[in-house]
This record gives C-alpha cells, structure tokens and sequence, in this order.
C-alpha cells in the first residue's frame, strides 16, 4: 500500500523532520536517509512503523536535522515610514501620536532571521526529537493508508462477488454435463454406425467413465471455500496480504483444474471470463497489507 507522512518534532533549538513513503512492495523494505542516526534510532523507526501495521512495503524514512539559532533586527528604515504613516494618520485623527511599541509592531518593522545549521543524532535530545517526529510521520502514513484500505476492500469485494457468481455458473453447466455426454456420444454413434444398435446399459456405462472423468464438484466445493475465506480476511484488522496472495493463487488452480476437465463450450468460456476477474483480482491484492 502507498502513503506519505510528516512528522516534525522540536527540542531545544533542535528541528527534527521526518518524511515516511511507502509504496506496494511483497516485503517490508526499509532505507533511511538523510541525516545519520544512531543504530538504536533506527531501530526505533522500524518498530513505530511495525506497530503501526505496516508489514509489507517498500519504505523511505528521510531524516531532517537542523540546529535555529534566531536573531532579530530592527528595519529602521521600515521603521520611520510606519511612524510617519501612523504620526500623519493620528495628526489627521486629531489624536495622540504613535508610541514605540506600535511603530515596533507593523509588519516588515522587526526581522528575525534564522540560521539553521545541520545537527547528528549523537545525543539523547536529538534521539528523541527523531523518535517523536517519527511517530507523528507514521501516525499521518497510516491514516493514509487506513483510506486507501477500505477503497481496495471495497474493490476486492466486488472481484469475489464477481468469482462467486462465475462459480455459480460453472456449477449450473456442470449439473448439465452428464446429459450433454450422453447425447453427444449418442450422436456420435449414430453418425459413424447408423445401422448399430445401442445397448442402453453399455452406453450408460460410456457416458458414465466420461462423466466421471469430467466430474468437477471437488474442485467447486473448494473453490467456494477459498472465496468464503478471502471475503473472511477483507474483514480482519491483521496482515492478510501474504494469504490474500497465496488463496489467488489456489483460486486460479482450481479454476485451471476445471477448465481442462470439462470440454464443453460454455464451462470453457466461463473459465476465461472467470479467470480475468482472478486476474484483477491478484492485481489488488499486491496493494494489499
């Protein structure tokens, strides 16, 4: 899943900025950048990030370090301009003219400049301004992603109902095939040997090798479980990512296993339209946690 988050987090004269990317990754890659921290600071990252929930993905923590030492001027030139404006104005007011600290108060009058200076993390303060400005940064990635979670659960739910009916489907054409085999090998018969007579409990037996042969209850009794399932983990508040994977993958084993056992017309084009949906279905779910 994808986010970016902010964290800014102060002590002393002592600025720490944090910015966290995350993009779709299978594993959980972290690379911290930017200013040096200290071993255990690092590992305070990874633990803010993994307590947030973040298993999977690749991350980019950039670390910001800058030391403000602010100083302040008087604009005097600024200064007598706003005193003659506000001394002008007040004379035409007929009231009082204009004290220090009004002169000192207009915009552009008093300037504070700051000179940031880079800063290591090789104290505790500067530990701790990373570590909470990393909180903060990991706080806003997750909300993020929390957003970006319900829209792809939505979308994932919307796949599943879509398999869900293409099984339902296969199931219809399946209850059909034993009929359809007998007919076609009927048929068959009676184009190549028109003269010959069927014995009914010979060609039931044929038709019955045939059927068996075709025979895909199994493979839609565990295709509804694994989709039964899948619609389970859009639910959980835990990683489902790595399983949500792994049952696309048994999904499309099933539906290949149907495919290549059945030869009728309607089961194969089922299967296609079934398995482009399969398709944008495992597309998603590498965005999945």
């Amino acid at each position: 899943m994808t986010g970016f988050g902010r964290g800014v987090a102060e002590r002393g004269a002592l600025r720490a900025t944090v910015d966290v990317r995350a993009v779709n990754h299978r594993f959980f890659d972290l690379k911290i950048r930017g200013a040096h921290v200290a071993p255990a600071v690092e590992d305070a990252i990874a633990h803010a990030l993994r307590g947030a929930g973040v298993e999977r993905g690749a991350l980019t923590v950039t670390v910001h370090l800058v030391r403000a030492h602010a100083t302040a001027h008087v604009d005097r030139a600024a200064a007598r301009a706003a005193h003659a404006e506000l001394a002008g104005l007040a004379a035409e007011l007929a009231m009082p003219p204009p004290d220090l600290a009004l002169v000192l108060a207009q915009p552009g009058v008093v300037r504070a400049d700051a000179t940031a200076t880079p800063a290591a993390a090789d104290d505790d303060a500067t530990s701790a301004a990373v570590t909470d400005a990393t909180r903060a940064a990991v706080a806003e990635l997750a909300t993020m992603r929390a957003t970006e979670g319900q829209a792809l659960a939505a979308d994932l739910a919307a796949h599943l109902d879509a398999l869900a009916a293409a099984r339902a489907h296969l199931a219809q054409h399946a209850a059909a095939v034993p009929a359809q085999l007998q007919r076609r090998l009927a048929d068959r018969i009676a184009k190549l040997a028109p003269d010959l007579a069927l014995d009914p409990s010979r060609l039931a037996h044929e038709v019955a090798l045939l059927a068996d042969r075709a025979d895909v209850s199994e493979e839609l009794v565990r295709l509804a479980s694994h989709l039964d399932q899948a619609r389970t983990m859009l639910a959980d508040t835990a990683s489902v990512g790595r399983r949500l994977d792994f049952l696309t993958q048994e999904i499309g084993r099933e539906l290949n296993t149907i495919g290549s056992k059945s030869a009728l017309a309607e089961i194969t084009s089922a299967i296609v339209a079934a398995k482009a949906t399969l398709e944008k279905l495992r597309e998603q779910v590498q965005n999945v946690e």
